[in-house]
C-alpha cells in the first residue's frame, strides 16, 4: 500500500487513492441517492469486513487535458459515502487511501449503470438461511450480527426467524409457491412439524391471517382472560412458552401451553377462595366459568347502621378528603405527599362505609361462594349461596308454610259434601268467640276485592307501589307470596338457548344491576312494602323498569308460535332505539359459519359491498367464513333477526269519555285472521 497516487492514465491497474481525493461523476447513471440507511448499512459493512470490491474510477482533468489529482468515482459511489460516513464519525481519516480500479478504456457512463442493472440479488430464502448460519455457527446474537450489517437487531431477529422455517417451506417459497408474508404467518413458530401440518391443510385461500389462525388455533392469545389473570411472567416461570409473532401486532403472543395456563388459573382461583373462606364462610369453590347451574338459594347482605363512633369519623374523614382534594382534578396534580395522603382517607372512607352492610351470621356460617373469573381477566367473587340441606339453618326467619293450603282443602271438603252442608255447617249454635265461617270470609272478602280494584284503578301513584311490590317480591324472594296483584312474572333462562351468553359483559351488567338492588332489599319479605313506599319515584321507577326488564321474551322458538308478542317486542325495540351492534359482531362462531354461503355472501354484500362479495362467493365455506368475519368487523352489519325496525309515526287516536265507550259491534270489530299460515288468535276476554 502507498500514500502516493498514480497521475498516469494507465489502464486496469489497482491505485490507492485519499479518500478526500474522490468525486463522484457526473457520469453517474443513479440519479436517485442513495438511501441513508443503505449507507449506514454499506458502512458498518466496511467497518467490519473492509472494501470487499473496489471502486472504479477515472482521472479528473482541467480543460485543457491537465490531471487536478483528484478521480471522480465512475462505480462505487454508495460505498465512496459509506467511507466518508466513516471519516464523518471519526473512524477513519479524511485522507484514507481507498483501493480503486483504474479504467479509462470504458465508457464511464456505460461502467457506471452496467453495475446497477448487470447483477443479480440474492434470493431472500438464501439470505436468511445464512442469517441462521451465522447465529447458529458462530454463535452471533441479534446485535452482533445486526452492527456488522448495518440493520436493526429486530430485523435481524426477524431474518433469523425467516431462517427457521422448515426447509421444505423454504424451498416451496423459492419455487414462487409462497409469498414473503405467507412465509412470514407460518414464522410466527418454529415448530416444523406444524408448519408443515397447516401447510398440507391449506386451500386455495392462502391469506396470511389464515395461516396465522390455523398456527395458532391450539395457543391461546395473551388477550384470553386466563392469560391476563396469570400473566405472562408466572406462565414462563411455571416452564410455558410464549408465541411471538416478529411480523405484526401480536398484543402479548400467544400461550402455547393451554392446559398448563387453565392449571395455574385453576390454583390461583383456589388461593382466592381460600382467603375469601377466612372470612367465616362454611365453604367456597373456584371456577373458572360461573357455575349457572349450581341451583342453589342466594342471601344478600343486609344494611347495618354505624355506630355514633363510625358516623363521626366518616363526617370527620369526608371533611378532610375534600379539603386535600380542592384545587386539584386528579391525582397527577398533587405533590406526592398530599396524593398520598388523600389515598389513605379514600381507604378509610371505603373501610368504614363497608360496614354498612353484612351477611348474617347464620348466612356465612351455613352458606358459601363462588371465586370464578370475569370476563376480562379480573376476579369475581359471588357471595351468599346456601345449599339446600343448610337452607333451613341459614334462614332465622323461615317464612310460614302450614296455612297456605289450609283454605283450599276446606274449599276442596266443601266442595265434596255440597252447599246444603254449609248450610246445616252455617246454621248451627256457634261458640261465644268462634271466628266466622270460610264462606262468609270468602263473600266479604270478594266485596273487598272489588272495592280494591276500583280504588286502585283511580290511584296510578299507589298501582305503581303495588306493581313494583309484587314483582320485586316474586324476583327476590324465592317466590314468597307476598303481593296481593295476580301477576306472575315469568325470567326465561337464556343459556340453553345461546351457549356462552351468560359469561358475556352484557350478561355481567344485568347481574351487576339485580345485585345492586339485592343488597339494598330488607332481608324480610314482610318488610319489603315499606321499602318501596320510602323510595323517591325515580327510584321506585327504576326498581320497577328492572324488574319488568328481567320477564322480557323475545325469543323465536319453532314450537312457540307467538307473533303478536313478537310484533311488539320489535315495537319495544324501536321505542328504545336499542342497538345490538354495540354487543354482537357476527363471526364465525356467531353467526357465519352456522349459515349457508348464500347468507354470507348476502351479509357481505350489506354490510361491506357487492364488489367484496363477489371476491369471496367462490370460496370454500369456511375459508368463506373467515374472510367475511374480517370484512364485516367494525361495520355495524346485523341480521335481519337481530335488526331494530324503524320507527313508525302511529296514526291519531280519538279517546272517548271512558263512561261512553262501549263494546264494538259484531261490523265494527276488526278481523283477527291469520297471518302467513298462522290461525288466528283470540283478542277478546270474557
Amino acid at each position: 500500500m502507498t500514500d502516493t497516487v498514480q497521475t498516469e492514465a494507465v489502464s486496469g491497474v489497482e491505485i490507492f487513492v485519499p479518500l478526500n481525493k474522490l468525486k463522484k461523476s457526473p457520469k453517474n447513471a443513479r440519479k436517485v441517492p442513495h438511501g441513508e440507511a443503505a449507507i449506514d448499512s454499506l458502512a458498518a459493512s466496511i467497518q467490519h469486513k473492509g472494501l470487499i470490491q473496489n471502486l472504479v474510477v477515472e482521472p479528473e482533468t482541467k480543460e485543457d487535458g491537465t490531471p487536478t489529482g483528484c478521480y471522480l468515482v465512475t462505480a462505487g459511489e454508495g460505498r465512496r459515502l459509506a467511507m466518508l460516513l466513516r471519516a464523518k464519525r471519526k473512524q477513519i481519516k479524511k485522507s484514507e487511501p481507498v483501493r480503486c480500479w483504474l479504467d479509462t478504456a470504458n465508457d464511464p457512463a456505460e461502467i457506471s449503470l452496467d453495475e446497477n442493472v448487470t447483477r443479480t440479488p440474492m434470493h431472500p430464502a438464501d439470505q436468511f438461511e445464512r442469517f441462521a448460519e451465522l447465529s447458529n455457527d458462530k454463535g452471533w446474537g441479534a446485535q452482533e450480527i445486526g452492527a456488522r450489517f448495518g440493520v436493526s437487531a429486530g430485523v435481524v431477529k426477524q431474518r433469523l426467524r425467516l431462517g427457521a422455517v422448515s426447509p421444505k417451506l423454504l424451498q416451496v417459497y423459492r419455487e414462487d409457491g409462497l409469498t414473503l408474508d405467507q412465509l412470514m404467518a407460518f414464522a410466527i413458530t418454529e415448530d416444523h412439524a406444524r408448519q408443515e401440518q397447516v401447510f398440507e391443510g391449506l386451500h386455495h385461500n392462502r391469506e396470511p391471517w389464515i395461516i396465522r389462525r390455523d398456527m395458532t388455533a391450539a395457543n391461546v392469545p395473551a388477550a384470553d382472560r386466563r392469560a391476563v389473570f396469570v400473566g405472562a411472567d408466572a406462565y414462563i416461570e411455571a416452564g410455558g412458552n410464549i408465541i411471538r409473532d416478529l411480523f405484526s401486532e401480536d398484543r402479548g403472543g400467544f400461550f402455547e401451553d393451554a392446559g398448563l395456563l387453565d392449571m395455574l388459573a385453576a390454583e390461583k382461583l383456589r388461593e382466592i377462595a381460600g382467603e375469601v373462606q377466612a372470612e367465616g364462610w362454611k365453604w367456597t369453590e373456584a371456577h373458572i366459568d360461573y357455575p349457572h347451574a349450581h341451583g342453589m338459594r342466594r342471601f344478600y347482605p343486609q344494611t347495618i347502621a354505624l355506630s355514633d363512633e363510625d358516623e363521626a369519623r366518616l363526617e370527620a374523614l369526608s371533611t378532610e378528603h375534600d379539603e386535600l382534594a380542592e384545587g386539584y382534578s386528579s391525582y397527577d396534580e398533587m405533590p406526592e405527599d398530599v396524593a398520598a395522603k388523600l389515598e389513605a382517607v379514600s381507604d378509610e372512607i371505603d373501610a368504614i362505609s363497608a360496614k354498612r352492610s353484612a351477611y348474617d351470621a347464620s348466612v356465612t356460617a351455613h352458606g358459601g361462594a363462588f371465586v370464578v373469573l370475569h370476563h376480562d381477566g379480573t376476579v369475581r367473587v359471588e357471595r351468599g349461596f346456601v345449599r339446600l340441606e343448610d337452607e333451613a339453618l341459614a334462614d332465622p326467619e323461615p317464612e310460614a308454610e302450614g296455612d297456605a293450603t289450609a283454605p283450599e282443602a276446606v274449599e276442596d271438603e266443601q266442595a265434596e259434601n255440597g252447599d246444603e252442608d254449609v248450610r246445616e255447617v252455617e246454621d248451627e249454635d256457634e261458640e261465644p268467640g268462634k271466628p266466622i265461617s270460610d264462606s262468609l270470609t270468602r263473600d266479604l272478602s270478594a266485596h273487598r276485592t272489588l272495592a280494591l280494584r276500583v280504588a286502585l284503578g283511580e290511584r296510578p301513584d299507589l298501582a305503581l307501589i303495588a306493581l313494583t311490590h309484587t314483582l320485586t317480591a316474586q324476583l327476590f324472594y324465592s317466590y314468597a307470596e307476598a303481593g296481593c296483584l295476580e301477576v306472575r312474572p315469568t325470567v326465561t333462562p337464556l343459556g340453553s338457548h345461546a351457549d356462552g351468553i351468560e359469561d358475556m359483559p352484557l350478561a355481567a351488567k344485568a347481574n351487576e344491576a339485580r345485585e345492586a338492588w339485592a343488597e339494598r332489599m330488607p332481608r324480610d319479605v314482610a318488610d319489603l312494602w315499606g321499602f318501596i313506599v320510602g323510595l323517591d319515584d325515580e327510584k321506585r321507577l327504576a326498581l320497577l323498569a328492572h324488574c319488568a326488564s328481567r320477564t322480557v321474551n323475545a325469543l323465536r322458538l319453532p314450537w312457540d308460535r307467538k307473533p303478536r308478542s313478537l310484533q311488539t317486542a320489535d315495537r319495544l325495540a324501536t321505542a328504545l332505539a336499542l342497538d345490538v351492534a354495540k354487543d354482537w359482531t357476527p363471526t364465525v362462531d356467531s353467526y357465519l359459519g352456522r349459515v349457508t354461503k348464500a347468507h354470507i355472501v348476502e351479509a357481505v354484500s350489506e354490510g361491506v359491498s357487492e364488489d367484496a362479495a363477489r371476491r369471496i362467493a367462490d370460496m370454500k365455506k369456511p375459508d368463506m367464513a373467515q374472510t367475511a368475519e374480517q370484512l364485516l368487523a367494525g361495520t355495524g352489519w346485523l341480521p335481519a333477526v337481530l335488526r331494530t325496525p324503524e320507527s313508525e309515526q302511529p296514526a291519531p287516536v280519538e279517546v272517548e269519555d271512558a263512561g261512553t265507550v262501549g263494546q264494538p259491534s259484531e261490523a265494527e270489530a276488526p278481523e283477527t285472521g291469520a297471518e302467513d299460515g298462522e290461525a288466528s288468535y283470540a283478542v277478546a276476554a270474557e
